[in-house]
């Protein structure tokens, strides 16, 4: 494309500026060029279906004839009984019977390239912003949820009862939570916009910074980006709270030395408690050592004691076997004496 048909594309959008009041701001401006120089169906449809379909449960299901539950009999003879032929109770002409290619569980969800999707949203913006369906609004800021107070803001700027995104530059819990109860109402970040999103709505209402963000055209941030944005707004809300409650600071001060200190003593006082419990163990286990060691040595001179007694009566055994076996001799002697006289 030549340059003298790039300038004749490119286009200028006025945007009107209001504050929460509906009063009049004045008017910004936007070039084509940090969007689109087009609306791209094809592509716009193409990340719809993609959005709508990654919401898609799949959870359906139905059962074949396999899966009904009842008998696999017969119900009645082939031929003979005037009805027609019937093989099964489960059969999908027969009604409670299967499903025929009927439903079950998948996962619909897809995904189309990076750069089809930042320009499919690219595209839904500037769709938007050429249709005049975009408002900035300057002073939105809600320290506390207040639903009634921003349905009077949208109703100010003439967008009540519609389909409203409000953009935002990082999240706000307040505006959020004002707004959790608005049905038609939606509140994100503008590096969190999606094409679905945009397109459904009947009305982007934008912040100033969020404008001036997509102004820049370098709106879709990364997340890292986005929680440094936030951890910087939070650091800032501390400092501001350290600043402006300074007694405060200092009674927890107190409060936290005084509970330390007591935290020391009571851990002085299990130190102590514990001591003792291991000298209390010890004197026992060297009690109940002495006990064992002396029980043992009765032990044993009570075994010494029946060995002995043993051995002796062994010894008397022996010795009565001995004498035994003497006069046994001694019979044997006379015996054949008199048998050679």
């Amino acid at each position: 494309m030549s340059a003298k048909a790039a300038e004749a594309t490119t286009q200028t959008f006025k945007v009107a500026s209001k504050g929460v009041a509906g009063e009049d701001k004045g008017e910004l401006s936007i070039s084509s060029d940090r969007l689109d120089t087009q609306v791209r169906y094809r592509l716009l449809k193409q990340a719809v279906v993609m959005y709508q379909a990654n919401k898609r449960q799949g959870t359906h299901s139905t059962k074949t004839r396999s899966q009904v539950a009842g008998s696999g009999k017969k119900p009645w003879k082939q031929k003979g009984t005037g009805h027609a032929r019937a093989g099964s109770r489960k059969s999908p002409i027969w009604r409670g019977g299967g499903v025929i290619f009927g439903p079950h569980p998948r996962d619909y969800s897809f995904s189309i390239n990076k750069k089809q999707r930042r320009l499919a949203l690219r595209s839904a913006l500037f769709s938007k912003f050429n249709s005049e369906e975009v408002q900035v609004i300057e002073g939105l800021d809600f320290e506390t949820p207040a639903t009634g107070k921003l349905e009077a803001v949208l109703a100010a700027c003439g967008l009540a009862g519609k389909r409203v995104l409000i953009g935002t530059v990082s999240r706000k819990s307040g505006l959020c939570l004002s707004a959790r109860n608005l049905k038609k109402v939606e509140v994100s970040a503008v590096s969190d916009f999606n094409t679905l999103d945009v397109l459904q709505a009947d009305c982007l209402l934008l912040e100033r910074d969020a404008f001036d963000l997509i102004e820049s055209g370098e709106f879709q941030v990364t997340a890292e980006q986005s929680e440094a944005i936030d951890s910087e707004a939070t650091d800032s809300e501390a400092t501001d709270s350290e600043a402006t409650e300074p007694e405060a600071v200092a009674v927890e001060e107190a409060a936290a030395e005084e509970a330390a200190e007591e935290a020391a003593e009571e851990a002085a006082v299990e130190e102590e408690a514990v001591e003792e419990a291991v000298e209390e163990a010890a004197e026992e286990a060297v009690e109940e050592a002495a006990e064992e060691a002396a029980v043992e040595e009765v032990a044993v001179e009570e075994t010494a004691v029946e060995e002995a007694a043993v051995e002796e009566e062994a010894v008397e055994e022996a010795a009565v076997e001995d004498a035994a076996v003497e006069d046994a001799d001694d019979a044997g002697g006379d015996n054949g004496g008199e048998e050679e006289e």
